[in-house]
């Protein structure tokens, strides 16, 4: 049992290996070097990146700025202010499909606003209730039809480790778990499917591919999750994490 509460690593079998087909979501995919100390020491040490790249204009758009397909020094500071809050290496300013994945990423998020259930996939009359939205990488909590935390982002497992679908249960918590396999922190360990659990993670949410199954929240919503939910309470998992 131990053993299997330190997964969130199980691969589920039978599953293939499946490409992406748009360029935007397979941009998702690919592995991306997480940020775990400093990330403002990190944006001083690298150099802006004068050459536009191929998502130039795209990157200007979603950053308010003016579009004209060039690469100003400006444009390269806000591109890469915009990798650096999120865990994106090299973080020098160069709008490449990585970046743009990522910001599209970001784009579908906000768009869902303070009503992430709109489109009602989440069961809202059940009592509270934890959604997680595999397509836009999003969790927040429910009391019926009123919205109690989040939306959030949160990062779910990559191609080959999907995190299941469906209706689940908060069925173990442990504030401070350790996964004995890997020997990784989880704190705010909050188990629903086998070795699958919301938890908190040091470095970004947005980095690609994913976890092995677990859905991975920045610190201050995994203690927030922590403090709303209870063992027994409803988690319903919907969609598909682009990229697999």
């Amino acid at each position: 049992m131990r053993r299997r509460l330190n997964l969130c690593i199980r691969r589920r079998s039978g599953v293939g290996r499946r490409a992406g087909a748009a360029l935007a979501l397979t941009a998702l995919t690919v592995p991306l070097t997480v940020a775990f100390g400093s990330t403002a020491q990190a944006a001083t040490a690298s150099p802006c990146f004068a050459v536009r790249g191929p998502y130039q204009k795209q990157a200007e758009k979603f950053l308010g700025r003016t579009v004209d397909g060039r690469q100003s020094a400006a444009d390269c500071r806000a591109i890469r202010a915009f990798q650096t809050s999120h865990g994106i290496t090299p973080n020098i300013g160069y709008a490449g499909p990585v970046t743009w994945g990522v910001m599209t990423l970001v784009a579908r998020q906000r768009a869902a606003g303070n009503n992430p259930n709109k489109d009602r996939r989440c069961p809202t009359d059940r009592g509270r209730i934890a959604c997680v939205d595999l397509t836009r990488q999003l969790s927040w909590i429910q009391d019926g039809r009123r919205l109690v935390f989040g939306p959030v982002p949160v990062r779910t497992g990559r191609d080959g480790y999907e995190t299941r679908t469906g209706a689940k249960k908060v069925y173990w918590r442990n504030l401070h778990h350790v996964s004995t396999l890997y020997h990784v922190a989880m704190p705010y360990s909050q188990f629903f499917d086998g070795g699958q659990a919301f938890h908190a993670i040091g470095g970004s949410v947005w980095s690609a591919p994913g976890s092995h199954g677990c859905v991975n929240m920045r610190s201050n919503d995994a203690r927030k999750y922590w403090s709303l939910l209870r063992t027994g309470d409803d988690v319903h998992v919907y969609g598909r994490k682009p990229g697999t």
